[in-house]
């Protein structure tokens, strides 16, 4: 056995257990690279899948972020990623690679940078799908509904004073820095991480692809959505849409925080952007990517983000947020509605891309 092909098959080792040796014989030979040095032989990736988490196994069980892209996608090959949350897989003949960078935005960007910065792929050409639950703005649509981003906003970096020590003429003590005060009307400063915009040509061109997809449902989310009396959106089918995405560390809940995400999205995409999802998550994976292609490793311009309604960021009528969020807790009522959702709507895109790719790979679509 060559010293490459030894290489390889102790990779393969390590990564699950003896491999045939017909299967070294057709493995690429980036697998005999080491995590974290140079290597002459890098796997194209043609898409990047972003997943944050994965409940219990990664396939077999039930299904977290990731499970339905390794299965259906059939991402077999496991790349040890020792310097991320959770292993890389990737299909040698359609060039998908789908990474899990852990739940939260600390995680996302040391995971993103980590991948970017892999010299095992070459990424230079690479889409970005950001495939994530979230939760949904009942005002604007359902569980189950998946919401393409055009802004990116950060729900962490600010001013705050404990509600019960703010002036009694303030709404809230949480405010963005450079203000003196939420009722100060000064403009927003230059962002310093609060915000990022997404190319929006790809994103309507996105949106344009998933519109009129009729979306999973059933039952259980149906009969959720019939307690949200008086928001029309939350009552609708699963659909497709365009709506921005707000981060933050803090899992937060309720109709009060609902209408500070809102307003910290206006203030923030000066009045261009409209909060639909909250996760955890987005602006660590678009500083990381934005740091990335200053050096080549990667195009921002090509990064689109999908999140799914898995839970309402807010009670129905006659529920309290804390008795709510307890329920949320116990297992989100649109979970899996969400889940496919992801899938469907995102493969919609990728096949696209996939079909194409010679046009693709060059131009990006607008």
């Amino acid at each position: 056995m060559t010293g490459v092909r030894r290489a390889v098959a102790a990779v393969l080792m390590l990564a699950g257990g003896m491999i045939p040796a017909a299967a070294v014989a057709a493995t690429p030979a980036a697998l005999a690279c080491v995590p974290g040095k140079a290597c002459a032989t890098p796997l194209p990736v043609r898409v990047v899948v972003v997943t944050m988490f994965e409940i219990g196994a990664d396939s077999g069980d039930a299904p977290g972020e990731f499970q339905l892209w390794k299965e259906r996608r059939r991402l077999t090959m496991r790349i040890p990623f020792p310097q991320g949350y959770h292993d890389l897989y990737y299909n040698p003949d359609s060039q998908i690679l789908s990474v899990v960078t852990g739940v939260g935005s600390i995680k996302s960007a040391t995971a993103i940078m980590a991948l970017g910065l892999d010299q095992r792929l070459d990424l230079s050409r690479a889409y970005w799908l950001v495939a994530g639950i979230a939760g949904i703005d009942p005002k604007d649509a359902s569980i189950g509904s998946a919401a393409w981003a055009r802004y990116l906003v950060d729900g962490d970096l600010a001013h705050e004073i404990d509600a019960r020590e703010m002036p009694k003429d303030w709404k809230t003590g949480y405010f963005p820095r450079g203000r003196r005060g939420p009722n100060d009307p000064a403009p927003p400063p230059t962002p310093s991480g609060e915000v990022f915009e997404l190319n929006a040509g790809l994103r309507d061109w996105a949106y344009a692809l998933t519109r009129d997809m009729t979306l999973p449902d059933d039952p259980g989310i149906a009969a959720e959505r019939r307690r949200y009396t008086g928001f029309p959106n939350a009552q609708r089918a699963p659909f497709v849409l365009k709506g921005d995405q707000l981060a933050a560390m803090t899992f937060w809940h309720g109709a009060l925080l609902s209408g500070w995400a809102n307003d910290w999205t206006r203030y923030w995409t000066k009045g261009q952007g409209e909060y639909v999802t909250s996760a955890m998550e987005e602006t660590g994976t678009i500083q990381a990517i934005d740091y990335l292609t200053r050096i080549g490793r990667a195009d921002r311009d090509r990064v689109m983000v999908l999140r799914a309604g898995s839970n309402y960021d807010q009670p129905p009528p006659g529920v309290t947020a804390a008795d709510n969020l307890l329920h949320e807790n116990e297992g989100y009522s649109g979970m899996s509605a969400a889940l496919e959702s992801l899938y469907l709507v995102g493969s919609k895109v990728v096949d696209t891309l996939l079909a194409d790719w010679p046009r693709y790979e060059r131009d990006t679509p607008k």
